[in-house]
């Protein structure tokens, strides 16, 4: 017995949507006959994302998003639902680091990563669950999915990006309390943990001779692609994974089996 996961009818947001990874979420899910709302402060970047997707077939909207600031996450969402529908499916991926030890980390340095991983991150999630709860209430059978971004780096500590293994190792943390509290909601909460993976956002660090050697520490000495992550997405997004809730996956080669 096979099983077709099909998103046709459902709305999915994407955080963070402008390139890396988002924009690749944004395809998959599309691909898979969702309504993507591409979200992000880059507008002009997820125009043309929009175009591609529509080029091939699938249906996008854009919405201006700053996650560091609560006003602009209610007004996205709003528009999200006014443009699209009541969204179904939140991707909450959006993300920055900074590289330095934590001795050199300036005030400024550890708001710019906590604001926009872990703040941003939760509120876009608890705003959003604001709204599917309110549908579940009046549609008790009605499914919600929720998917954090989280990385390895919320497991184990890796070299010179103390803050963000910090803020990622939050929404660990925030993801497993979201799933127990919103669960009997029918909104699954789960993290993605993904490992090494080349965009076009670290591709010059990964050519160069630092990265080289860091790929060659790594298990099969390779960094992963970011279609490496559709089938996990898509999983965690469907119906079919009612489930699997509170759960953090990575996708790492096997980087923390080591």
């Amino acid at each position: 017995m096979g099983i077709e996961v099909n998103f046709e009818g459902k709305i999915a947001m994407v955080t963070g949507a402008s390139s890396g990874l988002g924009a690749r979420f944004a395809k998959a899910l599309a691909g898979a006959g969702a309504q993507v709302v591409l979200a992000s402060r880059r507008t002009e970047r997820l125009k043309e994302l929009r175009a591609e997707i529509e080029a091939d077939g699938g249906a996008a909207h854009v919405v201006a998003l700053d996650v560091t600031d609560l006003a602009s996450i209610k007004a996205a969402i709003a528009h999200a639902e006014t443009e699209a529908g009541p969204i179904d499916i939140l991707v909450n991926n959006s993300g920055v680091s900074t590289t330095q030890r934590l001795l050199d980390v300036s005030e400024e340095d550890y708001g710019y990563v906590m604001d926009t991983n872990l703040r941003g991150a939760f509120f876009m999630a608890q705003q959003t669950a604001k709204r599917m709860i309110q549908r579940a209430k009046g549609d008790p059978k009605k499914q919600h999915r929720i998917v954090n971004i989280a990385s390895v780096a919320g497991l184990r500590v890796l070299p010179q990006i103390g803050v963000y293994c910090m803020s990622k190792a939050g929404v660990v943390q925030m993801t497993k309390a979201m799933a127990v509290e919103w669960g009997r909601y029918g909104i699954n909460v789960n993290a993605i943990c993904p490992g090494y993976i080349a965009t076009e956002m670290n591709e010059d660090y990964f050519d160069s001779e630092q990265g080289r050697k860091l790929i060659e520490m790594l298990p099969r000495r390779r960094t992963g692609k970011p279609e490496d992550l559709d089938g996990l997405l898509l999983l965690l997004a469907a119906e079919e994974a009612h489930f699997i809730n509170g759960a953090i996956i990575t996708a790492d080669d096997g980087m923390t089996a080591q």
